[in-house]
């Protein structure tokens, strides 16, 4: 069993930053890769990007390369999305969630929902015009 916590959203002005957090806990936090994900509403959750269990290997979707990156602390059993130059199409709910241990897309690929066994609750982001 694995407990996720996701943390930082909030409003924030276009061309703004934020900084979300991933807290795990529950299982061995260096065994397994993480992904994020957002949900607007009355939308499909995307993919956002992932990060592998060690922090080697990261893969953002199309529109957030460059704009948005993903980092981990395994000492704090914690995954970063630093998210800059934020547009109001960016307001969503950001979910992060774990890949079995071992795993690195390697099933689904890393945008499928499949790839991923436990979510978190979501933070919500708003970017305003």
């Amino acid at each position: 069993q694995v407990q996720l916590v996701e943390s930082g959203g909030g409003l924030v002005q276009a061309g703004g930053s934020l900084r979300l957090s991933c807290a795990a806990s529950g299982r061995t936090f260096s065994n397994y890769a993480v992904g994020w994900f957002r949900q607007a509403p009355g939308k499909e959750r995307e993919f956002v990007g992932a990060i592998s269990w060690n922090g080697i290997s990261t893969s953002y979707a199309d529109s957030m390369e460059g704009r948005f990156t993903i980092s981990r602390d395994n000492a704090k059993h914690t995954v970063y999305l630093q998210m800059n130059s934020l547009k109001p199409e960016d307001t969503a709910v950001y979910y992060c969630a774990t890949q079995p241990p071992g795993y690195y897309c390697s099933r689904y690929g890393c945008h499928d929902v499949r790839e991923y066994d436990y979510w978190g609750q979501g933070t919500q982001v708003t970017v305003s015009s």
